[in-house]
């Protein structure tokens, strides 16, 4: 499969596969906010969906470039799960999005994690993105193999925003 995602699409063909996951999800982004997505008849938000990922024991990494704004930090301290379940990383060079999806299926693109960007927002409000969903192993690996680069701290040594992170990976 090599898929082009456009717009709403983010949110119905990438967004969507989340809830599916049963060994892990890692998602590399810049951009994180308060993000929701339809929970039944209602709207909930997207960490709900983290949440029961890591209580079915699924592995979910987040490597994110800046601290979210305050309504995503609300809704994360409505999650106490996710507090020790969930790994989350900060690094103030990522800038790629990326989503990997059980080392299968990869997501690379321009979405952030956020509602204008991924979410369930109106075509009046979305951002216009782009990007592939694949199963390709070589572009689904190359993707995975990106983000646990950042992740284990690979770059951290020499990189020149260290001063500014509060995760630099220690070699």
């Amino acid at each position: 499969m090599l898929q082009y995602i456009a717009d709403r699409d983010h949110y119905t063909e990438v967004l969507s596969r989340c809830e599916q996951v049963k060994h892990d999800l890692w998602i590399g982004t810049a951009d994180l906010k308060d993000l929701y997505v339809k929970g039944g008849r209602d709207v909930v938000p997207f960490l709900s969906v983290l949440d029961k990922l890591v209580k079915r024991g699924v592995e979910v990494r987040l490597l994110h470039a800046k601290e979210p704004g305050e309504n995503f930090r609300e809704d994360f301290d409505k999650y106490p799960g996710l507090w020790s379940r969930m790994e989350r990383r900060l690094c103030p060079r990522v800038h790629f999005k990326i989503m990997v999806f059980d080392c299968s299926v990869a997501y690379i693109g321009s979405a952030n994690l956020t509602g204008a960007g991924i979410g369930m927002k109106g075509e009046g409000n979305r951002n216009f993105e782009a990007g592939i969903l694949t199963d390709d192993p070589m572009l689904v690996d190359a993707a995975a193999n990106h983000i646990d680069s950042v992740w284990q701290g690979v770059h951290c040594m020499k990189c020149r925003r260290k001063d500014f992170c509060t995760d630099c990976v220690k070699a």
